[in-house]
């Protein structure tokens, strides 16, 4: 409603010639569709629910792996080879010429995998201390110097002990091929993000001549009391297993069981670690990489991926070019070269190969990272030399290396050097991360909303110091008030902070955002109590995961991307807004973002971040008031009421954006409230 104005009235100063940056609506608001479990690909992508999707006016796509998070290898289609076909099993390369529609691909399993914990359904484990020497664990050939070409680079074992234990012995079961020359060291202090702690070789721990085998090492004298004990690989035997054929059976190191303890008065050996089939329940190992070696029985039925037939035939990209993943962590150049081949066979629009999925979270080194991008980019520009490629989208801006101690311990600057090493340069044709500035939603939601202009302001400083090339596009590829769910993303805080991040991210320079948590789904137990039960989605699902209700952030984006701007590919500017409130806005209260659209005509997007006060505001377009009637969409608390009631919660009230037309003079902005002010330029 319009206000009548009067002394506790703030202003919204728009400078018209201060341009912050501009965007195109049709690359820059965009959503990202997932992997999911067996089934739910085909209850999600009716036509009902791509209905409901696409009414958001969210309009080009990206494709995140959920395979990738998994640790899970990815079939992006349901035809094509093995590598060892006879059996059924070793390093799959889909058909880019199936006979079948490419509906679904599948995660399958690694068996030959090294981590206790994954970011997907955590539901794996690692073989190197799962109490069955007929397993093992192998890195990742295609980092061994017969694929690079290049100085073997080591690869690595870490073990977390939740307490510290007291270690001087450790027995290693080796598999094949082996190490000839390695180090067992541990690291200097308990938390393996101190920049000021270190690995340091256990007296005894460094072995010049191995020989394989099974056998029980003293590293030294005296135990030394550590959390972290780490095997550092430097020199392999490259040897294979009797009866291999495949020549990567002999690349890289494998290690079929591990124990680290130390040895009793008895001359025994006493291990302190656990050793069982599942990862929650085993002492937590993290290795550098994983062979993506795998077989037919291995398929995940909790990943489950869109087939690319499917999302660029049934609407869902709307006939834009999507961004397209590479799951380089965990799979072949081979295969993705074959998924790139398929694309140009079908003509389908691709605005970009994706390499990664949140490797700093994954904790392999940002140097063998940037060893497999380089072999994918490599392999994909064979099949196209002008397809655009890029990532190596970070779990954070702020990407510090996990439990390593070399002077840099910045993921993304390192990532970038040693793409850029002469004559071992790839390409960054763009540049792109996730970004869920909180972990817990518990605490105060207002506060962490007004908080979340600085954090983003900190992560783009960040990036840029990093080195990230300001001349390449950058690009959200996920967002949210949080990664982990709760009560806060399907009330108005979710709301607001999605608005608020698109067009704070646009107004320094981004490229694109894309929502993840397009389509229907249900609310998820909360990992918090205090945190209530919610989830990131524009849409609650019924019984038949069919869209059934729409959350704040549904109308919020959706008065973006119909409201803010003139949807379509026009060009709009960004321009400098400050808020000037009775009392100061120095917490960030009200924010507004002014966009000159490309019909000449101006909107102004005002989020209200205060949970109890509605504020007045008055609009300065360059020192007038704009003219002619304002056209105003509003939506706010007033709008939408939640009923929190465990996993029965569901809103009681789910109204849409008020319209309504003023003229001129001031506008009130409910508290916890969205506005778009639309008028005539002058």
């Amino acid at each position: 409603m319009q206000s009548s104005g009067g002394s506790t009235t703030g202003t919204v100063h728009i400078d018209p010639r201060a341009a912050l940056a501009s965007f195109v609506p049709d690359q820059a608001l965009g959503a990202a569709v997932d992997g999911l479990p067996a089934g739910q690909i085909d209850d999600l992508y009716t036509p009902h629910n791509i209905a409901a999707m696409r009414s958001t006016g969210l309009r080009p796509i990206s494709y995140s792996l959920r395979t990738e998070l998994g640790i899970d290898a990815w079939h992006w289609g349901e035809e094509g080879t093995w590598s060892d076909p006879a059996h059924h099993q070793g390093y799959w390369t889909g058909s880019d010429n199936p006979v079948r529609p490419v509906l679904r691909g599948w995660g399958y399993a690694l068996p030959r995998r090294g981590d206790s914990v994954d970011q997907a359904e955590d539901d794996g484990y690692s073989r190197i201390d799962d109490g069955d020497r007929a397993t093992f664990w192998k890195s990742n050939p295609w980092l061994d110097a017969a694929q690079t070409h290049a100085p073997e680079r080591p690869q690595w074992v870490v073990v977390q002990f939740d307490e510290a234990q007291t270690i001087s012995a450790a027995r290693i079961a080796w598999g094949a091929p082996y190490a000839r020359a390695f180090r067992v060291q541990y690291w200097s202090g308990d938390d393996p993000y101190d920049e000021f702690q270190h690995w340091r070789d256990f007296p005894q721990g460094v072995i010049a001549q191995g020989r394989g085998g099974d056998g029980v090492l003293r590293l030294a004298d005296r135990p030394i009391r550590t959390r972290l004990v780490r095997i550092l690989l430097e020199v392999s035997s490259h040897t294979a297993p009797a009866g291999a054929r495949d020549p990567r059976d002999a690349m890289g190191y494998a290690i079929a069981e591990l124990g680290i303890g130390h040895i009793d008065a008895g001359g025994r050996f006493v291990d302190a670690m656990v050793h069982a089939r599942d990862g929650s329940d085993q002492t937590q190992i993290t290795v550098s990489s994983t062979d993506p070696w795998h077989r037919a029985t291995d398929r995940d039925a909790d990943a489950e991926q869109p087939g690319f037939d499917r999302l660029y035939r049934n609407g869902v990209t709307n006939g834009l070019p999507m961004v397209v993943p590479a799951g380089v962590l965990y799979d072949t150049p081979d295969n993705a070269a074959a998924a790139l081949r398929f694309l140009r066979r079908r003509h389908y629009p691709v605005a970009g190969i994706e390499m990664g999925e949140e490797p700093d979270g994954q904790n392999i080194s940002a140097e063998d990272f940037a060893t497999l991008y380089r072999q994918f980019a490599r392999a994909l520009q064979a099949v196209d030399p002008h397809v655009r490629i890029g990532g190596p989208n970070l779990q954070d801006a702020v990407a510090d290396s996990w439990a390593d101690d070399t002077p840099d311990h910045s993921f993304t600057r390192r990532f970038l050097r040693a793409i850029r090493t002469p004559g071992r340069t790839a390409p960054l044709d763009f540049f792109s991360m996730e970004h869920y500035p909180y972990d817990s939603l518990c605490g105060k939601i207002p506060a962490m909303l007004r908080g979340a202009t600085d954090r983003l302001d900190q992560a783009m400083a960040r990036l840029r110091a990093d080195g990230v090339p300001t001349g390449i596009p950058w690009i959200v590829t996920e967002y949210g008030i949080s990664a982990f769910s709760g009560q806060a993303e399907v009330d108005m805080p979710g709301a607001l902070f999605d608005v608020d991040l698109v067009a704070h991210f646009l107004a320094q320079g981004g490229h694109a955002a894309y929502l993840l948590g397009y389509g229907p789904d249900r609310l998820y137990e909360p990992g918090e109590a205090c945190t209530g039960y919610g989830e990131l989605m524009l849409f609650g699902a019924d019984a038949r995961h069919q869209a059934a209700w729409a959350t704040p952030a549904f109308w919020g984006l959706s008065m973006l991307a119909h409201d803010w701007v003139v949807p379509g590919g026009g060009t709009h500017r960004i321009v400098r807004g400050t808020v000037d409130l009775p009392g100061g806005n120095a917490d960030h209260a009200v924010v507004a973002w002014p966009v000159h659209r490309p019909d000449g005509t101006w909107a102004v997007l005002l989020v209200n971040r205060d949970e109890a006060h509605a504020h007045a505001v008055r609009i300065d377009l360059g020192g007038h008031a704009p003219g002619g009637a304002w056209h105003v969409v509003q939506y706010g608390a007033r709008d939408y009421r939640w009923l929190a009631a465990g996993e029965n919660s569901h809103p009681t009230r789910d109204d849409p954006p008020h319209r309504f037309d003023v003229a001129g003079g001031v506008v009130d902005l409910p508290a916890y409230s969205i506005t778009v002010v639309g008028f005539a330029g002058g």
